[in-house]
């Protein structure tokens, strides 16, 4: 987090932009988990300001996502982001209608980016994503804010830790249970097949 806050800190009046460009490349390749980004700014601009920043490059981070989707295909968005990700977002979607854009982004373990790609290969308008996105991004953008924005020093990086945590736990979970409803599906299929 020390190091992200650093390199933006180093281009000076530039730093907002090149802050701004990080999270957008980020959404894209994912190299590095967006909160970092989103402590990193609170930090150097306030979490006000560091807030803003981070939701509006957040925004255009997904913007790009869903358009090269929309353009390009399952193919390319492949070449992005993990296919089992993929396919298990393709399901949430399937489960949650138009609701599903708003439910992921309310919840942090759940890929910013894969979601967006995901949304961008159905059939859902720009818009809806666009509003149900900033709707549900809002949330976790300021929180992310002001908890970088206030924390200092050792407790920082504890904190850091600990979200790192939660999100990996998360995630297991999360793979653990998308698991369990797949193998069930295949239960059901072969049980219809009879």
């Amino acid at each position: 987090m020390d190091l992200a806050r650093g390199y933006i800190l180093g281009f000076g009046v530039w730093a907002p932009i090149v802050s701004f460009v990080l999270m957008v490349f980020q959404s894209v390749a994912a190299p590095l988990p967006a909160f970092i980004i989103t402590f990193a700014n609170a930090g150097l601009f306030g979490w006000v300001y560091g807030a803003v920043l981070s939701w509006s490059s957040a925004m255009a981070g997904a913007v790009l996502c869903f358009y090269i989707a929309r353009y390009f295909g399952r193919a390319t968005v492949e070449k992005f982001t993990s296919i089992n990700l993929l396919n298990s977002v393709d399901n949430f979607f399937k489960d949650y209608g138009k609701y599903a854009i708003l439910i992921a982004r309310l919840l942090p373990f759940i890929s910013f980016d894969v979601v967006s790609y995901a949304a961008g290969l159905t059939s859902m308008g720009f818009w809806p994503f666009f509003i149900a996105t900033g709707i549900g991004q809002l949330p976790a953008t300021i929180v992310y804010s002001y908890i970088g924005g206030m924390l200092t020093g050792g407790v920082r990086t504890m904190v850091f830790g600990l979200l790192v945590l939660f999100a990996l736990s998360t995630l297991a979970m999360l793979l653990k249970n998308i698991w369990k409803d797949k193998k069930r599906r295949e239960g059901e299929d072969y049980v219809e097949e009879l």
